[in-house]
C-alpha cells in the first residue's frame, strides 16, 4: 500500500508585525532583525485566536480543497508544541469542529520538527493498512510564550498553521525518511516551567521562567551537522542522489542555518525553498506553510522529487522525501 499527498491548507492570522514594530516594542532594528535572521516581517493571532483555532482553519480549508466529507476521515494528527491547554489534545478538538465523527486524533510533541514527524507517522498507519487517510497539521501560536524583552527570541518566532491531506494510493508516493532525537541539547531551547518538573508558583512567574529559552549559537552549530545528515541519509534511503531532488524545503528558522547546510552540502541556494522574511519561524507549521508557497510559485511539477526537513527543540530531526503528485488539489 503506498501513499499520496493530495491537498494542502493553511491558516494565517490577519496581524502582521513587521520588524519595525518590533523597534517600538524591544531593543532592536529592522536591519539587526534581516541581517542576522532573514526575517522581515510575522503573523501575530489576535486574543481569540488559540492554536486550536488556526489548526481547525487550516483543516477546513484542506477538507474543503479536497472535497471530503469529514466524516470520511481516519485519522487527524496535530504537530504543535503550543496547544490550547495541557489536555484535551489539539486534534481532539479539531476532530469535533470539522465533524470527523469517524476519526482517531491525538498530537505530535515534537518541536520544529513536528509536522515531518507527523506526517510520517500518519504515512505509516496508511501504508499498514490500519488507516485509509489522514490529517495532518502543524499549528502553533508561540507570540503567547514569548518574552518580549528578550531581543534574541522575540523576534524570531509568528504563529500560523498549516495542513496536510494523505489517501492511500496504489503507488507510494512517500520514498523515504529519517526522524531522530538527541536528548542531550534539551537546554539549548525549552521552556523552564509549567509542567511536572517545575510547576507553575508565583515564583516561576516572577522568574519569567515561562517563556521560551535559547541557546542561539549553540542550536546552530548542532542542528546544521543534523539537517546535513537527515537530508544525504533520506535521500540515500530512498536511492536517489540529492541532485536529483527538485526543491528541499526546510524548517524556516533562520536563513544562515539554510545557508550553511547549502554550503556543507554543495547544493546551491535556488534549490531551497525560503519565506522565512514573511513569516519568521512557525515551528511545526513552518514546512507546510513554505510547502504551500512553493507550490503557489509553481515550483513544483507533478514527478518532482521534493525533501522536507525539520529540527528543533529536543533535540529533534525528520527529513521526509516524497514525490509530487499530478493528484495535487491545488
Amino acid at each position: 500500500m503506498g501513499v499520496i499527498l493530495t491537498a494542502l491548507g493553511r491558516y494565517l492570522p490577519e496581524k502582521i508585525m513587521t520588524n519595525k514594530e518590533l523597534e517600538t516594542i524591544v531593543d532592536t532594528s529592522d536591519e539587526w532583525i534581516r541581517t542576522r535572521t532573514g526575517i522581515h516581517e510575522r503573523r501575530i493571532a489576535a486574543p481569540e485566536e488559540s492554536t486550536s483555532v488556526l489548526a481547525i482553519k487550516a483543516a477546513q480549508e484542506t477538507i474543503r480543497k479536497r472535497g471530503i466529507d469529514p466524516a470520511e476521515i481516519d485519522l487527524i494528527v496535530v504537530a504543535t508544541m503550543m496547544a490550547d491547554s495541557p489536555f484535551p489534545s489539539t486534534a481532539c478538538k479539531v476532530q469535533h469542529a470539522v465533524g470527523a465523527v469517524n476519526a482517531a486524533a491525538f498530537d505530535v510533541a515534537a518541536a520544529c520538527s513536528g509536522f515531518v514527524y507527523t506526517l510520517e507517522t500518519a504515512a505509516q498507519y496508511i501504508k499498514a493498512g490500519t488507516m485509509k487517510n489522514a490529517l495532518v497539521i502543524g499549528s502553533e501560536v508561540y507570540s503567547r510564550f514569548l518574552d518580549w524583552e528578550d531581543r534574541a527570541t522575540c523576534v524570531l518566532f509568528g504563529d500560523g498553521a498549516a495542513a496536510a491531506f494523505l489517501e492511500a494510493d496504489n503507488v507510494d508516493h512517500f520514498l523515504g525518511c529519517v526522524l531522530r532525537s538527541d536528548g542531550s541539547g534539551e537546554s539549548l531551547l525549552h521552556m523552564p516551567a509549567g509542567g511536572t518538573a517545575v510547576p507553575a508558583t508565583a515564583e516561576t512567574v516572577e522568574n519569567r521562567q515561562h517563556f521560551l529559552k535559547m541557546k542561539g549559537l549553540e542550536l546552530f552549530q548542532q542542528v546544521v551537522p543534523m539537517v546535513c545528515d537527515a537530508l544525504l541519509d533520506t535521500a540515500d534511503k530512498a536511492g536517489v542522489d540529492l541532485s536529483e531532488v527538485a526543491l528541499i524545503v526546510p524548517h524556516q528558522a533562520n536563513v544562515h542555518i539554510i545557508e550553511a547546510v547549502s554550503d556543507a552540502l554543495g547544493i546551491p541556494m535556488e534549490k531551497f525553498m525560503i519565506n522565512i522574511e514573511k513569516y519568521g519561524n512557525t515551528s511545526a507549521a513552518s514546512v507546510p506553510l513554505a510547502l504551500i508557497d512553493a507550490h503557489e510559485q509553481n515550483r513544483l511539477q507533478p514527478g518532482d522529487l521534493v525533501l522536507m526537513v525539520g529540527f528543533g527543540a529536543g533535540l529533534t530531526c525528520a527529513a521526509s522525501l516524497i514525490r509530487w503528485s499530478p493528484a495535487f488539489v491545488a
